[in-house]
């Protein structure tokens, strides 16, 4: 392939930036967010970094290094706390303010830079004109997950964490900063409710539960959040930053429920967990940045994401999860792909969810597929599939498809049985490629036709034993 084209996740596949927050600055994106660790323990236990691209390439990614490690914070000298997801915004004097929340603390950090890429240094935390910080004041609910926005001199800062049930949490905070991109103006109010007040309401069922965004569209805000659900990124729209928002839907599912057209509405066809991102508009279009569960646990999130189009009442339809997002179209129908691109991933033993995560969570043990590596955090191994037991299968859309004839796979683990190519994902089976015991990647081959045009690729092991899958080919 002459052309790079973009893929999910967008980065490669041994990085773990999920909580993204994309900005254009200077005509390039950026990415930002919080930074897991594979095979961590717990969430965001990497230093911060950052990625960008050029806005007409988002195939094109850069690493552009550490940006703020944890121990900069004053607060954090041994650094024993975590930095959860960040957000960041442009103040009025042309620097780039990064807003953060340490994992055990209520309250909000800000660190600053010249230049977009890092590296920030600390700055101060949100507080009162008394010099009390936001979130220890009697009264105050504990800040988490900033998201911010800045037009002319006062910052738009939205926060909050509600689990479903807690009356202590009232919803999703806004508060309004003055200049100085740390003192409060208007001390908070809630702009979405939590899950206890959201009953005979229009967020009834998709409350908030964290992760804020907002951005604005001509006249119009939009509050991007995760809802009580986890796996699906909400939005609600207001004319005003701080008041009236109104629910609007899902604009995405981290397990692509809700969307009944290729399969049952209900039906999850990847496994599911917390989500956190936004929307941004990059060289005329719109997309949505989310992440994604990998390695079988909640720890190990990549970022993803789909063009979006508005409606002409200014509402977001729902978007599928794709392989082929950044690419704002099918990938070619020709060569080999890696198998992490993915974007179903699903056996008979149905889960919603992954590690634990919800009501029938379960932790994604050998009875489960699931997207992992070898090596260490940091190794820059190529992403496969392992677990694929009895009626695992690993979808991917789309390709374009013209004359394939022959499709391969490589494979490895002790495993004896055939992989179903399929173009739907409880289609009937265009062929088989059969695969044996081999603790080495190897490579199976099979005379399979498939039909012309845009498809989808199911790949569905049937036999005995476990087999990993490490790519896809067609020819």
């Amino acid at each position: 392939m002459a052309k790079k084209q973009g893929i999910n996740p967008y980065l490669p596949s041994w990085e773990y930036i999920p909580d993204g927050e994309p900005y254009v600055f200077e005509g390039r994106v950026y990415i930002y967010g919080s930074h897991d660790r594979f095979n961590g323990h717990v969430f965001c236990l990497n230093d911060y970094v950052s990625w960008s691209a050029p806005a007409e390439n988002l195939a094109d990614w850069r690493y552009e290094g550490v940006i703020y490690h944890s121990t900069d914070d004053p607060l954090n000298p041994e650094g024993s706390m975590c930095l959860y997801a960040p957000d960041v915004t442009v103040g009025p004097d042309g620097r780039y303010y990064l807003y953060y929340v340490l994992d055990k603390l209520p309250i909000v950090s800000v660190a600053v830079c010249d230049t977009p890429c890092g590296a920030f240094s600390f700055y101060g935390h949100v507080k009162y004109a008394d010099g009390t910080r936001l979130g220890e004041r009697e009264g105050d609910e504990p800040q988490f997950d900033p998201g911010v926005l800045t037009e002319g001199e006062l910052t738009y800062l939205y926060t909050g964490f509600c689990a479903p049930g807690d009356k202590s949490r009232s919803g999703a905070m806004a508060t309004v900063l003055g200049p100085d991109m740390l003192t409060i103006r208007e001390e908070p109010v809630f702009v979405a409710p939590s899950e206890p007040y959201a009953a005979g309401t229009a967020f009834e069922g998709h409350a908030f539960f964290e992760a804020p965004s907002i951005r604005k569209r001509g006249d119009t805000y939009y509050l991007i959040y995760s809802s009580v659900a986890m796996h699906e990124l909400c939005y609600a729209t207001s004319k005003h930053p701080t008041k009236n928002f109104e629910y609007q839907g899902v604009i995405v599912s981290n397990c692509d429920l809700h969307i009944g057209t290729y399969k049952p509405a209900a039906k999850p066809m990847y496994y599911g967990g917390n989500n956190h991102g936004s929307i941004v508009e990059v060289d005329g279009a719109w997309y949505i940045f989310y992440h994604r569960h990998t390695n079988g646990t909640a720890f190990s999130r990549q970022g993803c994401l789909e063009p979006i189009h508005f409606l002409e009442d200014g509402t977001i339809p729902q978007v599928e999860m794709t392989s082929c997002g950044p690419n704002r179209g099918p990938l070619e129908g020709r060569g080999e792909y890696p198998a992490y691109l993915a974007c179903h991933l699903f056996c008979n033993a149905e889960e919603m969810y992954t590690g634990g995560f919800g009501r029938s969570g379960a932790w994604m043990d050998s009875r489960f597929p699931k997207i992992t590596q070898d090596g260490r955090d940091g190794d820059e191994e190529t992403g496969y599939i392992a677990n694929m037991t009895d009626s695992a299968t690993a979808g991917f859309k789309y390709f374009d498809c013209q004359g394939v004839q022959k499709v391969r796979i490589k494979v490895r683990g002790y495993c004896q049985g055939v992989f179903e190519v399929k173009t739907a994902w409880d289609g009937p089976a265009l062929g088989h490629i059969a695969v044996g015991f081999t603790n080495v990647w190897t490579e199976y081959a099979s005379e399979i036709s498939i039909p012309d045009g845009q498809q989808a690729l199911y790949f569905t092991f049937s036999g005995n034993g476990s087999a990993s899958l490490a790519s896809i080919a067609l020819d």
